[in-house]
């Protein structure tokens, strides 16, 4: 289940404002309607490790998008020939 919300955090990593929430939501729901927690003390505990999965995901791809734009700027691309301006 953990690389499950971690992959989320990697696929939703730009949208995190509104990840975190849903996960928050989300996966409590889905434990309880697949019967593997019920309404216990232990659900807060997993709802605080979903979004501490969720949150590495989301960091990975924050980290990943901040290299590429930095390698974007640093790269310098040669006016094409005929170019206006």
């Amino acid at each position: 289940m953990i690389p499950t919300l971690i992959v989320l955090g990697l696929v939703f990593g730009r949208w995190w404002r509104l990840l975190l929430p849903g996960v928050a939501v989300g996966w409590p729901v889905v434990l309880i309607l697949s019967g593997a927690i019920g309404f216990e003390r232990g659900l807060l505990g997993a709802i605080g490790l979903a979004l501490a999965n969720a949150i590495v995901g989301v960091a990975i791809y924050q980290a990943a998008s901040w290299l590429v734009r930095r390698a974007a700027r640093d790269t310098q691309v040669p006016p094409r020939r005929g170019a206006v301006g």
